[in-house]
């Protein structure tokens, strides 16, 4: 091997050792997907996570006296892929890993079952979703338990989240579990967005970013999540050129009803007036929650319920619906363009009567109207339709806000 042909990474140390970076990485995966470099000598220490890439060279030394030796033989420093090592599903010659393990559980959750089965529909397609409700009905519970129940990951999927978490200052994780990013709602639209370093919306790409107490966030970091919601990216300007970043990321939201929170309550008094009520709802636009695939107003939870749900058998549904999506057009239902909806979301007569009558009567834009039907499509695999038929779209309806 010629100098010219390869790339070499390592940290010197003076003693002539060669150290890993957490940035190599980063450097490697980058050179191999933009450029299709394949040939690499990099530190030992760096093998665990540098072998799992697919389809590139890995030479590793400890120091400098072996990086020269390289040079006269390389043969004895090459380095063999490692295996992912994890439970997987196959379609179309691709392998999608995902664990068996759900630290939270959906069993934990009390009555639920409409919010729940939202959540089923969201993580199943990556729809975005809102839920409404008093404090401590579960919005946050739930929330927090459907990274839990995403669908499998690709290799590459999990070698870009490796990715972000070291762009995140965090120790990579090679888990074939999709990354929660939840930023506090009095974060700055630079830190959320994005400026000088990377902001959450790209650190989600891939996984949830969740917003808790949404109408507390600034009501420019809400208006700034138009584009990453609507196009998959955010572009930022710096003073000599533009970055974009991927944001293919599920939002999902929680809010109160009103201020004091007890709007929807039974049991507490709402002490906010009309004018409170309207301004507290006015910080969200009727643009940004247009946005907004599946908008849910939970009741409060009831001690006496029975959970009616585990996470195993809601993953065991999602895969189900996964296997469908990925078949049939390669992409989750949430991602799929305008053409694609025309050909893949095709309705019967029956749902194609409501959808209209719906249209009028809802005053429905055309980005409600795709959304609707991506929805619509999603619950007509998990209820393994192979044409959207009349119970889908009236559920898919059936979460749409209504003012």
């Amino acid at each position: 091997i010629k100098l010219e042909d390869i790339f070499i990474f390592g940290e010197l140390g003076l003693d002539g050792v060669v150290k890993d970076t957490p940035f190599i990485f980063v450097l490697i995966l980058s050179l191999k997907e933009k450029y299709n470099i394949k040939k690499f000598l990099i530190p030992k220490d760096s093998v665990e996570k540098i072998s799992l890439i697919p389809d590139i060279e890995i030479y590793a030394v400890s120091n400098l006296s072996e990086a020269i030796e390289f040079f006269n033989d390389n043969s004895k420093f090459k380095v063999s892929n490692q295996t992912y090592n994890y439970p997987f599903i196959q379609i179309n010659n691709q392998k999608y890993f995902f664990l068996n393990e759900f630290e939270l559980d959906f069993s934990d959750v009390k009555g639920q079952e409409v919010a729940i089965e939202a959540a089923l529909i969201s993580a199943s397609g990556f729809h975005n979703i809102l839920f409404e409700g008093s404090p401590g009905c579960g919005k946050s519970m739930i929330s927090k338990r459907m990274r839990y129940i995403l669908p499998p990951m690709s290799l590459d999927e999990i070698l870009q989240k490796a990715k972000l978490d070291i762009l995140n200052q965090k120790e990579p994780s090679f888990k074939p579990l999709r990354q929660f990013i939840s930023p506090h709602s009095s974060s700055s639209k630079a830190s959320i967005l994005g400026g000088n370093e990377i902001g959450q919306v790209a650190l989600a790409h891939g996984g949830i970013l969740f917003f808790d107490e949404l109408p507390h966030f600034a009501k420019t970091v809400l208006e700034g999540l138009r584009e990453p919601l609507e196009d998959g990216y955010i572009t930022i300007s710096r003073v000599k050129n533009k970055i974009k970043y991927p944001t293919n990321f599920l939002f999902i939201a929680a809010m109160n009803p009103c201020p004091c929170g007890n709007l929807l309550s039974t049991k507490n008094e709402c002490r906010c007036t009309e004018y409170e009520i309207q301004k507290y709802k006015n910080k969200l636009s009727e643009p940004f929650l247009d946005r907004i695939d599946l908008y849910v107003v939970m009741n409060e939870s009831n001690f006496e319920d029975e959970a009616k749900f585990s996470s195993k058998e809601l993953f065991k549904k999602v895969i189900k619906a996964f296997g469908l999506q990925i078949k049939r057009q390669n992409k989750l239902n949430g991602n799929l363009n305008e053409a694609e909806i025309k050909k893949y979301c095709i309705l019967d007569d029956e749902a194609k009567n409501i959808l209209n009558t719906a249209i009028n009567n809802f005053n429905l834009s055309q980005r409600s109207v795709n959304k609707v039907l991506k929805v619509s499509r999603t619950i007509a695999d998990l209820n393994n339709n192979e044409i959207i038929k009349k119970e889908d779209i009236l559920k898919a309806l059936s979460y749409r806000r209504r003012d």
